[in-house]
């Protein structure tokens, strides 16, 4: 349950609904490998609010009557204006009260602080309330605390999409070894052997400033003024439980579900 961090934006996938991937789908896969038989629902949508989740994804959710739910939510109310945030976490206690009380197994997640820009940095005290708030919560009803927040491979701009808010492909499979190792569940995913990355001059980081906000900035602010989101036109990747493929994985299932459609 979620938004775009549990949908899988900026893992790019032309195979996969809404074309991501994403960290969640990698732990589905991983989940069947380990234990056959696992199904698997995904439903959340880029660009969602803590309410439009509630709305759009609670009910449904519990009706499928899981075992296992992970839920990170909020994070885009806290770059909207005028967010009330004791409101935010009361209603945040609400959802996460209603998932518990499912007798599932709940993960919840931290959210991390992004180092962009400047530009964001008067929401880095909410982001700050919201996690200490998650910690609290995850051990009052007893959930598995993915702490985000934490983790130092982050600090690598190669852990972040074009968009610098999302995470790129190596950022979702780093978190899905993390939320595995949280489950206990074995896995080989291992993180990127990479150099140390290069020391930007100033020309290039000006033109990557610029170009950042050209491209990034500026659509984000202009769509909170319209009061559009990129999740508007969007439905959930994997709204109902399938059966994830122990070889091959959700890829195959969409080459299999495509060959049994009429021609």
């Amino acid at each position: 349950m979620g938004d775009s961090f549990t949908e899988g934006v900026g893992d790019r996938n032309k195979h996969l609904p809404n074309g991501v991937r994403g960290w969640a789908d990698r732990v589905a896969e991983k989940l069947a490998k380990a234990e056959p038989g696992w199904e698997y629902a995904n439903l959340a949508v880029r660009s969602k609010r803590l309410r439009q989740i509630v709305d759009d994804q609670l009910e449904h959710a519990i009706a499928l009557k899981p075992g296992l739910i992970t839920l990170y939510a909020g994070g885009n109310d806290i770059l909207d204006f005028g967010t009330d945030m004791d409101q935010l976490m009361a209603e945040y206690e609400q959802l996460v009260a209603r998932l518990a009380g499912t007798g599932a197994t709940l993960v919840l997640f931290t959210g991390y602080d992004v180092k962009v820009s400047a530009v964001l940095e008067p929401f880095k005290k909410r982001n700050a309330l919201y996690n200490q708030r998650v910690r609290e919560l995850a051990a009052q009803y007893d959930a598995i605390l993915v702490d985000y927040w934490c983790m130092d491979a982050y600090h690598d701009r190669r852990m972040w999409a074009a968009d610098r808010l999302h995470m790129s492909k190596a950022g979702h499979k780093y978190l899905a070894a993390r939320v595995l190792d949280q489950l206990g569940v074995p896995h080989k995913i291992s993180p990127k052997d990479w150099d140390p990355p290069r020391r930007l001059k100033l020309r290039e980081w000006e033109r990557q400033q610029r170009r950042w906000i050209h491209d990034w900035v500026v659509p984000l602010f202009g769509r909170k003024l319209r009061g559009v989101t990129l999740g508007d036109a969007l439905s959930p990747r994997w709204p109902e439980p399938v059966k994830v493929p122990r070889k091959g994985g959700l890829r195959k299932l969409m080459e299999d579900a495509a060959t049994k459609e009429p021609a």
